[in-house]
């Protein structure tokens, strides 16, 4: 009801609509890595998006992984400091 209200419902279905009419990126072949500097940070709320640090170092070049103590799908609204914290932490370090 929120999204009707507001009037945001446009920007909430985006992804569902250009996931069935924009064609995907090519999938990663079998080895095949993209090697820019990438940074993780798990949510432990976000259960369809966990992923083992072993499967992602495959496919990423993952600079900073972060196990966060709590959130969810949500987190720049359920710890902001949290996720904040560690986007800077990033940065910093491939600075």
């Amino acid at each position: 009801m929120i999204y009707w209200v507001s009037e945001t419902i446009n920007s909430s279905m985006r992804r569902y609509f250009e996931s069935r009419h924009i064609p995907s990126p090519r999938p990663l072949k079998l080895g095949e890595r993209i090697e820019t500097p990438t940074g993780i940070a798990m949510f432990p709320g976000e259960v369809d998006l966990v992923v083992p640090r072993e499967w992602a170092e495959r496919c990423y070049n993952v600079m900073r992984w972060t196990d966060m103590p709590s959130g969810g799908h949500f987190p720049a609204l359920e710890e902001p400091s949290l996720l904040v914290e560690d986007i800077r932490a990033f940065f910093r370090e491939i600075r």
